[in-house]
Formats: structure tokens, sequence, C-alpha cells
């Protein structure tokens, strides 16, 4: 087997369809418990079940959650972003420049990036001056 291959181990595959297979089990033994009368449940000796009312309060507390970690992450990761007049739009601490000395007579150039003076250079300054 290739190692970087981008199919799972077969352990993985095993444990991913026992997965599958109980959460469809829970889902169905969900949707039985939500549309099955309680005094049918009561006849085949089934007396220990949540009240009904926690079929529908479940999923709506769990979207509402859902819902307001949303807004939330939203709102963290706007008050973390830095202005746009701010410097740090242009360059940080890990910026790094373009490595020359290393680079091999037409080869492709090293990821890396480029400063800012080296854009204003290529865009606005004309070769015509």
């Amino acid at each position: 087997m290739v190692e970087s291959s981008p199919s799972p181990a077969p352990e993985r595959a095993i444990y991913g369809f026992i997965l599958f297979l109980g959460s469809q089990f829970g889902f169905c033994l969900y949707c039985l418990w939500a549309y099955i009368p309680e005094q049918w449940l009561h006849s085949i000796g089934l007396t220990y079940w949540p009240q009904k009312y926690w079929a529908l309060a479940v999923p709506i507390y769990l979207l509402v959650a859902l819902t307001i970690f949303v807004v939330l992450l939203f709102g963290v990761n706007m008050t973390n972003t830095a202005p746009l007049s701010s410097v740090d739009n242009i360059t940080d601490i890990y910026a790094r420049g373009q490595k020359t000395e290393d680079r091999q007579k037409g080869g492709i150039p090293r990821l890396g990036d480029v400063s800012i003076s080296e854009v204003n250079k290529v865009f606005y300054l004309s070769s015509k001056l």
C-alpha cells in the first residue's frame, strides 16, 4: 500500500462504518420514540422515557447554541482583525524575503514574501523615466 494514499486505513474504515451504523440506529430509535404514542410504549413495558417535549426541545436548543456560537465566533474574529489602515496588513514578524543565493539559473524561485517596496517598484515606477 502506498504511504501517501488518500484512502483511510482499514481500521479507520471499520470504525467509521460502525460509527455510521450506530448513528443511524440512534436516529431511528429517536424517531420511533418521538412518533410512537406514550400508551403504546407503556403497553410493551417501556415506561422510563423522557417526556415528548424533549423530542423538539433538544434539537431547537442545539440549533440556537450553534447559531450563538457562529455569531460569537464571527464577532471575536472581527475584533481580532487589524483595521485596514494598520501596518500589520502589509507585513508581520513572520515575513521572509526571497533568498536569491540558492536559486538555480532558470529555476522556479522559492516561496517567500515580497516586500512592499519591491511591489511598489514593479507597479508604480515606470521604466520610461
